[in-house]
This record gives C-alpha cells, structure tokens and sequence, in this order.
C-alpha cells in the first residue's frame, strides 16, 4: 500500500512540474496575463478538467510560480553571499548584487513575473511573503553583520552629510526592528536606497530601459554596486577608514 501510495506522489509531482514548466513556456512566449490552464492542459495532451486536481485556478498556478521563483532568486543570492569569507563585507554585498544580476539575466520571465507589472486581476497571498523576504534578507544580513563588527563607517564629509528627517528616522526604527537590530538610523535609510537602486539598475537593464543610452551594461552594473557598497558605508574590519 505504501508503495502504491509513494509511486502515485512521485507521478503527482512529476506533473505538477510538467504543468509548471509549461506555464513558464507561456510566461515568455504570451505574458501573465495570458496564462491559461485550459491552454497548458491542451499542450501536456490532459483533458481541461485534469489540471484542475492540480492547481484549482489560474491564480493558484500563479501563487506557485512565484514562490518558485523568489525562492530560486532567494537562494542564488544565499549561495553568492556563502562563497564569501564572513568578514569580507564588502565583498559580500557585491556577490549578493551579483547574484539578483545573473538570477535575472538567466530568468528574465521569472524575474518579471515577481519585479515586473502586475498581472491584472491577480492578487499575491500571504503564501508568498516569506520566500518575497529571501533576498532582501540576505542584503539585511551583510549590512547587519558589518554594523556588529564596526566596518559601516560615514560616508559623507561632515559638512556633506545630509539632515535625515524626523520622518525617516522614524521609518528607520519601524524598519530597524524587521532584521536591522544595531544598525544606525542613516545607514538603514542608505540601505534602504541602494536595495532601490540594485533592483532599479537590474529592471532597466532586463526591462530594456538602457537601450540606446547605456552600450556597456556590464561596466555600469559594477560601478553602481561599488557605488552603492559605497554609499552604505561598508568596510571590511581589517581595512577600516582613516
């Protein structure tokens, strides 16, 4: 019995990932949007009423595919910071900037999918806010780390510096408390721009906004992750500030 029972999971799984593998075949060929699970029924040769023993709606399917896929960017980012020494801070955000980078490039219908417009008449659930945090986790984790072992330093001369709000130190505090537990106000309010920026940089490149105006995409993604390290304040602790 057991083994009846095993072999009909295995077969299960098996085509719920073919149905998942074939509405990402439509993701880049139609869009969102578009996404049918009578149309990938006809394509897997299943009779239309089949899929529904597999995901009761367009939007369950959906719900799946983008937990998916902030689950594989989560992941690819955890994987390029853990290639990192712990200490190396700096080090560490540039991977983990990278890493969002390659994801995308290398799955830009997936990327679009959870980065891109939202697809009309659909609503995410609580489902996907645990894997949505992967990678902003990850760039809370550097930054963290590098405010317990003293490498954020100031980054602007003091008569640059700028004058943070009353409302945004506010906001930093509120945000302080979701994983940013020593870290400055200001520095939390930097972050906070440059985890903007790195997504911002990767959507215009994917989303085609360079087009005509940015020739070496690769120049310009590496000088704003220095930037943005930068920006931040992160230093490694053997190399501190002067």
């Amino acid at each position: 019995m057991a083994t009846a029972s095993g072999f009909r999971a295995r077969v299960r799984a098996e085509l719920t990932q073919e149905i998942k593998d074939e509405a990402r075949r439509q993701l880049a060929e139609e869009g969102a949007s578009a996404l049918s699970l009578r149309g990938i029924a006809r394509q897997l040769g299943m009779v239309s009423s089949g899929i529904y023993r597999y995901f009761k709606s367009r939007d369950e399917l959906l719900t799946a595919l983008i937990i998916d896929a902030y689950d594989a960017l989560g992941a690819a980012v955890e994987a390029a910071d853990e290639g990192c020494e712990r200490l190396e801070f700096a080090a560490r955000w540039r991977a983990c900037c990278r890493g969002v980078r390659e994801w995308a490039l290398q799955h830009p219908h997936e990327y679009a999918l959870i980065f891109g417009s939202p697809v009309p008449g659909y609503r995410a659930p609580e489902d996907t806010t645990s894997p949505a945090s992967r990678v902003t986790m990850a760039l809370v984790a550097v930054i963290r780390d590098a405010a317990a072992a003293g490498a954020l330093r100031q980054p602007f001369a003091p008569d640059m510096k700028p004058v943070l709000s009353k409302e945004a130190a506010t906001e930093a505090r509120h945000i302080q408390a979701m994983g940013l537990v020593g870290v400055p106000d200001d520095a939390i309010v930097r972050s906070v721009i440059a985890w903007t920026h790195l997504f911002g940089a990767v959507s215009f490149e994917l989303f085609g906004r360079y087009v005509d105006i940015v020739e070496d995409v690769d120049s310009m993604f590496e000088q704003a992750v220095t930037d943005m390290t930068a920006f931040i304040g992160i230093v490694s602790p053997d190399r501190p500030p002067k």
